[in-house]
């Protein structure tokens, strides 16, 4: 049976000590269950509510701190794009492109990722089922992609908030071999923070074990060593020092 994959990092680059915080915690847990987390943080918050929130240290400055990260702590590392334009720059450095849930429909961005030959790992929009996923995984496989990942991470459930349907983990198994279910952005209110997001952390576990429980092949978490204190998602993310276990769990 193969190991599942594991996707863990910060919600966004907020300086280069954060990042080899996590980082280094990382190298420990995979050394000591003898997984493969793959590092995740974005160099820029496109989508953010409001205009005043912190982004991130933008595309050159950040991909300069990943591939620290990458060659400091031997780490494959995933961000996520939101312009074609970018494509070709990530790659250079990043294991794994992402395609954020709200811009999985993006014709031209969906080809930009395939066609540097990384995997591709497509989030599934709040508005899709994920029998709709077919499509843009159809996108990327004729533009060249040669591994397509899919990404659950909850649908609209009226305003601000989310609701996750575990059957679209099947669903999804039915396009690609690999789907990863996000057990932090499914827990998120959004929008209700007063011109931010919010969430409840608390339910994480258990979204990632019911996805555990209904096929998924992988598990993204955002972490953090002190949420409250983030400068995104803070109130959805894992507290670093609590992925370990959780890892444990799901491993048994």
């Amino acid at each position: 049976m193969m190991k599942p994959i594991f996707i863990a990092g910060p919600c966004v680059i907020e300086s280069q000590e954060l990042l080899d915080t996590v980082a280094a915690k990382l190298v420990e847990i995979n050394q000591r269950l003898g997984v493969d987390i793959i590092f995740k943080a974005s160099f820029d918050k496109a989508n953010r509510t409001s205009i005043h929130s912190f982004r991130g240290p933008g595309l050159e400055r950040g991909l300069q701190m990943l591939a620290h990260v990458k060659e400091k702590y031997g780490l494959r590392i995933l961000t996520d794009i939101h312009e074609s334009c970018q494509a070709q720059y990530v790659a250079e450095v990043c294991d794994v492109l992402q395609i954020p849930a709200f811009l999985c429909r993006q014709t031209d961005l969906l080809v930009a990722a395939a066609q540097t030959g990384r995997i591709v790992n497509i989030k599934k929009a709040q508005f899709l089922s994920g029998a709709d996923m077919r499509f843009p995984v159809e996108k990327a496989i004729q533009a060249g992609a040669k591994e397509v990942w899919l990404t659950e991470r909850g649908n609209c459930f009226g305003y601000n908030n989310l609701v996750v349907d575990f059957r679209n983990i099947t669903d999804m198994l039915d396009i690609v071999p690999t789907v990863i279910m996000d057990c932090t952005h499914s827990v998120q209110r959004p929008g209700a923070g007063g011109g931010k997001t919010s969430g409840d952390r608390k339910f994480v576990p258990a979204m990632a074990k019911a996805a555990k429980a209904f096929g998924a092949t992988g598990y993204f978490f955002e972490v953090h060593p002190d949420p409250d204190k983030a400068l995104s998602d803070g109130p959805n993310m894992l507290p670093l020092d609590q992925l370990e276990a959780l890892i444990r769990k799901l491993t048994d």
